[in-house]
């Protein structure tokens, strides 16, 4: 198992842990498992919502790699240097000429101030997801992984994240893949601690930390 991540755990974890276990065998089992570990942000709020971009519909891993390629080809992950660098370059580092697309229009986006994350921390979850997806390339899943990965909101569930709804079906399902409606049902008892939940189930699949 790998070392825990560094930096400070959410102060909401280590109650959530216990909560999660004493609601829900299942994932209190998932949970004991793991081991050590919980949710970091990174603290950027541009670098977050690159992350998930650059990580959609593609695995932790393989949104690793390309990531570790972009950033090396960045030198500095920042709004300003990436919003001058060529698509070409992204293509490169292995995104798709859309995502590439979308990171640079993103940068330019903070770069104006278009974006301007500075009042998110006020709103609610919803709020941030219905402001966050008129970005484009930024659809709910994305806005959600940023509530959960910089906003560390403690209770969000992304249904439309594949490696959740696979954890679903292989710890509640025996391994049949549920419907929306049947995670929903599943995930009722781990409120108001979704994200921590969705977070070990993650790890339950892939032992590395899942990180935006």
């Amino acid at each position: 198992m790998p070392e825990a991540p560094a930096g400070d755990a959410p102060a909401y974890w280590t109650r959530a842990r216990l909560e999660l276990c004493a609601a829900d065998a299942v994932l209190g089992h998932v949970i004991q498992s793991c081991g050590e570990g919980h949710l970091v942000s990174r603290g950027e709020p541009f670098v977050t919502l690159a992350r998930s971009i650059v990580g959609q519909q593609i695995s932790v891993k393989a949104a690793q790699a390309v990531w570790n390629r972009f950033a090396l080809a960045a030198g500095a992950v920042t709004p300003e240097r990436v919003a001058r660098m060529r698509v070409s370059t992204l293509q490169k580092a292995g995104m798709s000429m859309r995502k590439a697309e979308y990171v640079k229009d993103l940068a330019a986006r903070f770069v104006t101030g278009a974006v301007d994350p500075s009042h998110w921390p006020a709103l609610d979850d919803e709020a941030v997801i219905q402001e966050l997806v008129q970005v484009r390339g930024i659809g709910r899943w994305t806005a959600e992984m940023f509530l959960m990965f910089n906003l560390l909101r403690p209770d969000v569930l992304p249904l439309d994240d594949v490696g959740l709804m696979r954890a679903v079906g292989l710890h509640y399902l025996d391994r049949e893949r549920p419907t929306r409606a049947q995670a929903a049902q599943i995930a009722e008892r781990w409120r108001p601690w979704r994200t921590v939940a969705t977070w070990y189930l993650w790890r339950s699949l892939d032992p590395l930390p899942v990180d935006y």
